[in-house]
């Protein structure tokens, strides 16, 4: 018997494009692994208890506002408005606490109401216009920034003018050397809430098939605007809460602060392993993205490594991450 030469046993290479694709944070877990035990190797100071959660610290701003990136993403989107909603929302809380005197409760339900605002505005620009998302978040950002400055002044509100409520994620629970602020829990328990909601719930499913095709969704009977308009709606919110977070680690509202922080969440979706295409992703791997992110800059950090180069490192491993992406996508063909 002979073998027609077009059947052929799956590669090496073929079992792990498949492997990757069926566990989707397994490329992840990986770099996350390697990273650790790499800058373990280079500075014993890595490893302590205070490094690493200052490392979470540093990870809860960017992580949060990641994790509202990965919902637009999965419906095969993009928001580049991220940091302009936060520090929008930072500032509305802000100045009502500080300068209108309302009461903490009122000034954060009102910074919550802010995001979901502006979630919405991009959502309906999207569903209803018929805009592409990149288009529409790119344009917003400048609009939410132009109110930022606007609302604010330019000026910065310092945190003792502010309710405490405002700056309780900024407190610190000690254990042992480590040092857990309230921001770092808070965003585990988006973590979790998210989590389920995309892998136990119907609005879940609708997320991913809707990101998946568009229009096999619809004619499934799914209503996909409803459910665009829904994601932007919640990613707002999340970036309300990351406002709420960076108020306490920063102890102010500054209308400078975070505006960047657009790039980061996004290269923290891509490397979490969240396909840029749609309806491929998992809020762990998020998570393990944004750690990376953290572990890297704070590893070239203590290695003595200029900025200039951490952000290089940085955009290396994006560019790595969608090449992957693409690769692994060529495997359910």
């Amino acid at each position: 018997m002979t073998l027609d030469d077009d059947v052929r046993p799956p590669s090496l290479a073929d079992r792990l494009q498949r492997l990757l694709h069926a566990q989707a944070t397994l490329g992840p877990a990986a770099v996350l692994l390697v990273a650790v035990a790499a800058f373990a190797v280079i500075s014993p100071a890595f490893l302590q208890a205070s490094n690493i959660s200052l490392i979470l610290q540093q990870t809860a701003v960017i992580g949060t506002l990641a994790l509202g990136q990965t919902l637009i993403i999965l419906t095969a989107g993009i928001d580049l408005s991220v940091g302009a909603i936060m520090v929008l929302c930072s500032i509305v809380m802000g100045r009502l606490s500080a300068e209108l005197g309302l009461p903490g409760p009122t000034a954060l339900l009102a910074g919550l109401a802010c995001g979901i605002a502006c979630g919405l505005f991009n959502g309906f620009l999207v569903t209803k216009v018929k805009l592409p998302p990149f288009i529409v978040t790119l344009g917003s950002m400048n609009i939410f920034f132009a109110l930022n400055l606007w609302i604010s002044r330019g000026e910065t509100i310092r945190g003792s003018e502010m309710s405490d409520l405002l700056l309780w994620t900024g407190q610190v629970v000690t254990i042992g050397d480590a040092r857990i602020t309230y921001g770092s829990v808070l965003m585990l328990v988006i973590v979790a809430v998210l989590a389920y909601a995309l892998h136990r719930t119907r609005w879940g499913r609708h997320v991913y098939a809707t990101g998946d095709d568009r229009e096999a969704a619809r004619l499934a009977g799914i209503r996909v605007n409803r459910v665009l308009l829904s994601v932007y709606a919640v990613a707002g919110l999340v970036y309300a809460v990351g406002a709420w977070i960076m108020i306490g680690r920063i102890a102010s509202a500054s209308p400078q602060a975070g505006l960047m922080d657009n790039l980061d969440s996004i290269t923290a979706v891509v490397l979490g392993g969240t396909s840029l295409f749609g309806g491929r992703g998992l809020i762990i791997g998020t998570v393990m993205g944004a750690l990376i992110v953290g572990v890297c800059r704070n590893g070239l950090s203590l290695a003595g490594v200029d900025v200039l180069w951490q952000n290089f490192a940085v955009g290396l491993l994006v560019i790595l991450a969608v090449s992957l992406d693409q690769w692994i996508r060529k495997g359910r063909r």
